[in-house]
């Protein structure tokens, strides 16, 4: 069933801002545009699937970490904890919007190798520079600390309780997407399939939707997550920006640990953390982890078996009787170039910007991408935070903004 709040045709013929997309990103820009007095246009957002039900943000984890290697990341991060932490008071204090907070278990990242401890070590140079509140712990401090893990192979860790854990994402997103709502922005229920430029070829007209409508505009938005190539080839660009599968189970324990788990991520590249009651979650990257079509969402019924549960039961020796809740696949938005988002207008087509290449920290920094594109939108550059590092023209000049704390 679609939300509410979505209309079958758009009211206008011409918009300032048509925004592809109206999951986090798409609504995170929508609402900061309504919070900017110096903006007074309209805004249009076009949702291909108003149910949101296989959107890379309903499928989310739904984390927020500062454990990056670049600092840019790390103040993303910060605003978004911020953003949740006060959520209520930024939607006006009205009870239609919960009160939200983070369950801060924090990351663990468990380094086996010198090599990996020492991209902790620099990591953590980094964090704590941008006022993160990262400690690095030898195995006997974890294994103190956490009794539960096997740690003999263990060389690092590198934990965080402050400003990390999991939130709720979605009534996060939903809360953008209704108060945009209420302050005027119009959702359709439609979906973008064609995309016209001037004679010149250097800027955006008009948007066709599957419907027939076809609208003017001022300046186009690219949130489309996974789609977000689809929509740049519309105006003839290509973007590195493809769907990846990725695994997700919440289990329960025979025997629940003592404590919290923090969300561990172990050696092998499986992440484990705490969920709620005394359920857990797990999840995974395929061994193989080629681009897939946006529409496949099968799970592969053998990686459960064969790789999830035995890492877990090594780690974790009392995670050797467990039963299987609930699995889903979800898709990270993934940027192949860097790891990177790309944010910002295309370096020929000026009002036509993107919002999109996350590689699964989209939701965490979905407020922070908001207000800077919202901020760019009004005024022609990023204020807050500078963004300029994610713009897409270094995608054109091939020189990578490389994130490295990837899960």
């Amino acid at each position: 069933m679609a939300r509410p709040g979505f209309s079958d045709r758009p009211s206008r013929s011409s918009y300032d801002v048509v925004i592809v997309g109206g999951a986090m990103q798409g609504s995170a820009t929508a609402w900061f545009l309504t919070e900017n007095p110096d903006f007074t246009g309209s805004v249009l957002v076009v949702e291909r699937d108003p149910t949101y039900e296989k959107a890379a943000t309903s499928l989310s984890n739904s984390c927020i970490r500062q454990q990056y290697s670049d600092a840019i990341n790390v103040r993303c991060s910060q605003f978004g904890a911020e953003v949740v932490k006060n959520f209520r008071a930024m939607m006006g204090g009205s009870d239609l919007f919960p009160e939200l907070s983070i369950h801060c278990f924090g990351y663990l990242y468990l380094a086996a190798t010198e090599t990996f401890a020492d991209a902790l070590r620099a990591n953590h140079r980094i964090q704590v520079e941008a006022g993160a509140h990262t400690r690095l712990m030898t195995a006997d401090e974890i294994k103190a600390a956490y009794p539960f893990y096997r740690v003999d192979d263990i060389v690092l860790g590198s934990h965080n309780t402050v400003d990390e854990g999991y939130f709720d994402g979605t009534a996060v997103f939903d809360g953008f997407r209704r108060s945009a709502i209420r302050r005027g922005v119009e959702y359709v229920g439609d979906e973008v399939v064609a995309i016209g430029l001037n004679a010149a070829g250097d800027r955006v007209e008009t948007v066709t939707l599957r419907s027939g409508a076809v609208v003017a505009c001022g300046q186009v938005v690219n949130a489309s997550g996974t789609r977000a190539a689809k929509t740049a080839a519309m105006v003839g660009v290509a973007v590195p920006v493809e769907p990846r599968k990725r695994y997700s189970w919440v289990f329960t324990a025979e025997r629940p640990l003592d404590r919290a788990l923090p969300l561990t991520i172990d050696p092998t590249g499986i992440h484990m953390r705490q969920e709620a009651g005394e359920a857990y979650l797990a999840g995974c990257t395929p061994v193989v982890d080629p681009a897939v079509d946006p529409d496949d969402f099968t799970m592969d019924p053998d990686v459960w078996e064969d790789r999830v549960w035995p890492i877990l039961a090594d780690r974790i020796p009392q995670f050797e009787s467990i039963r299987v809740v609930s699995e889903w696949a979800g898709h990270y938005e993934y940027n192949a170039f860097d790891h990177n988002a790309i944010v910002g207008p295309h370096t020929r087509i000026a009002n036509f910007h993107f919002q999109c290449g996350f590689s699964g920290h989209g939701l965490q920094h979905g407020p922070a991408m908001g207000r800077g594109m919202a901020e760019m939108l009004t005024y022609g550059e990023f204020r807050a935070l500078d963004l300029s590092c994610f713009s897409f023209g270094r995608i054109a000049r091939g020189e990578p903004f490389i994130e490295n704390a990837v899960i």
